[in-house]
């Protein structure tokens, strides 16, 4: 019966000769049929391009409160959002969608602490298990979430990656096991068109205010392959730090990054829709950005991002309802190389005298120099950091300020990490001092930019920003020998032209340098205790 259908199957390359054949050329036709329709799936298989689809989810919150509800409240908040996820899921199925990322905290919303959380978590296995919640449900357990994200992948025949609550318990024999008996983590899941979970991410860097959460032991990287290009994904915060994210691309060389975040835009540097695609182009792969959508806390920007320019992307701070994005991307994109610091070292930096002045950019004190021409070529420095600048505006507004501005050191505020920054933008008004002012708008045009530092790292992160928060795509390009230029007149006003870079490697001695800090002052309280101790007996 099995050999009568392979005689019968309508091979991909050729059809089989029909004519008599005795039992062994049976046996070696076989055998080649076997071996070319091998080939020749995994040919089909393979794909140059696919469709990525994202979806900015207008989650449905929980009522606060700081006590457990019952299981079956939370599963019906749960199943809430996940009816709004269904709708977008089947929509981009039935579009062509090869995967579809929904977002960090999309299922269950925010607003918990240890306690408040654990009715809507899962215990979710190694996917080393090989487990279709779909066709098991009770394999390891009772797993309701799993099961529906499971089916509704096999049903739709498309991989969905989502971000759920995962439990693990533990016991004494764990000296880090916390003291309720468990661990608790952010995780993304990765289910693919068969309904099978294909990857598992424990989210390594925690914002602040979710203390819900463990940290990992270890940083997770984790990767899967599909016909359409291999596959690395992160959360949120992670975004800002070398593991996984940078190990991902450079180590294990993914095409693409999934990206479930609930980010609250900050400008001028780190709105959603900026730096998710700004790190797509600096790191040359692609990336898919799923973001919460409530504009109350500022939660919006979502994107498909190719590493020479945005596909698709969504910013939208005026109503209510989520959004599906879609776009078409290559599943191996080229990744080029930069000499960030090439060009912008061969520039001598021209004293500026008195001209320069500080202004506060997100806690951080830049150093910045005011354009004061319709065109000209500015170099503003700090510590090991040089900027250099040449622009053309279309018209010098009387009633804009623009300014290059630089910064080199360490970040403190809501996290820790070095950065060097030279950035081109919009000051909030005519004050100097407001330059670094999160703004909005804006109205001045310019006909070219370029942009440039003396990098000492090769991670920097290429921003332009138009107004109303807006990209620019094909607009710009990075050269080989590090400028931020543009390729014709910019088609809308500018926020932001900047440069982010990151020195990762100086992150560790920081905070191994706090760590000491704080040994010390320990010491010191301890010693000081023991001296007063000692002078009252």
């Amino acid at each position: 019966m099995y050999l009568r259908k392979v005689m019968d199957f309508q091979w991909c390359c050729f059809s089989p000769v029909k004519q008599p054949l005795d039992l062994s050329m049976i046996t070696s036709q076989l055998r080649t049929y076997v071996a070319i329709s091998v080939f020749c799936v995994l040919k089909a298989s393979s794909l140059d391009t696919f469709t990525a689809a994202v979806y900015e989810h207008a989650v449905i919150l929980p009522n606060a409160t700081l006590t457990a509800v019952p299981r079956q409240e939370a599963l019906a908040l749960m199943n809430r959002n996940l009816d709004l996820l269904e709708g977008a899921i089947i929509s981009a199925a039935k579009q062509g969608a090869h995967i579809i990322v929904t977002p960090e905290d999309g299922i269950y919303g925010w607003n918990f602490n240890r306690e408040s959380i654990y009715p809507y978590l899962e215990d979710i296995p190694d996917p080393q298990v090989t487990w279709i919640p779909c066709n098991h449900p009770n394999r390891f357990g009772h797993n309701p979430l799993q099961e529906r994200l499971s089916c509704l992948a096999k049903d739709n025949s498309i991989y969905i990656v989502a971000n759920i609550g995962d439990k693990k318990p533990c016991n004494a024999s764990d000296p880090q096991c916390p003291s309720d008996g468990r661990y608790q983590y952010n995780t993304d899941v990765v289910f693919d068109s068969q309904g099978k979970l294909v990857a598992r991410y424990h989210k390594q860097n925690l914002f602040l205010g979710e203390g819900q959460f463990n940290i990992p032991k270890e940083p997770e990287v984790v990767t899967f392959s599909t016909p359409f290009g291999r596959f690395g994904m992160f959360t949120c915060f992670d975004i800002l730090f070398h593991d996984p994210a940078v190990t991902l691309v450079k180590d294990f060389h993914v095409d693409t990054i999934l990206f479930p975040t609930a980010w609250m835009n900050v400008l001028p540097h780190l709105s959603a829709i900026e730096f998710h695609s700004a790190w797509a182009m600096g790191m040359g792969v692609n990336f898919l950005a799923s973001n919460l959508h409530h504009p109350a806390k500022k939660m919006t920007g979502s994107g498909i991002y190719a590493p020479d320019s945005p596909r698709a992307f969504h910013y939208d701070m005026k109503t209510k309802e989520g959004k599906l994005l879609l776009a078409q991307l290559a599943s191996h994109p080229h990744h080029p190389v930069v000499n960030w610091t090439s060009y912008a070292s061969g520039i001598e930096a021209l004293s500026t005298g008195n001209q320069e002045f500080k202004s506060i950019v997100f806690f951080d004190e830049f150093t910045f120099l005011e354009l004061k021409g319709v065109t000209g070529n500015y170099t503003v420095c700090q510590n090991d950091l040089c900027c250099h600048l040449s622009y053309k505006m279309s018209e010098k507004r009387l009633d804009e300020v623009y300014a290059l501005g630089t910064f080199d050191g360490l970040h403190t505020v809501e996290g820790r990490y070095h950065l060097q920054i030279c950035t081109l933008l919009k000051c909030k008004t005519m004050d100097l001092h407001s330059c670094g002012d999160s703004v909005e708008t804006a109205s001045t045009r310019f006909e070219m930019f370029s942009l440039s530092g003396t990098f000492g790292t090769q991670y920097v992160f290429p921003e332009v920003l138009l107004s109303e928060i807006q990209l620019a795509p094909g607009e710009f390009q990075v050269s080989s020998d590090g400028r931020l230029f543009s390729l014709k007149p910019l088609s809308g006003p500018v926020l932001t032209v900047t440069l982010f870079g990151r020195l990762y490697e100086k992150d560790q001695a920081s905070n191994i340098s706090s760590d000491l800090v704080a040994q010390a002052l320990s010491v010191m309280v301890i010693v000081i205790t023991t001296i007063v101790y000692l002078l009252s007996w």
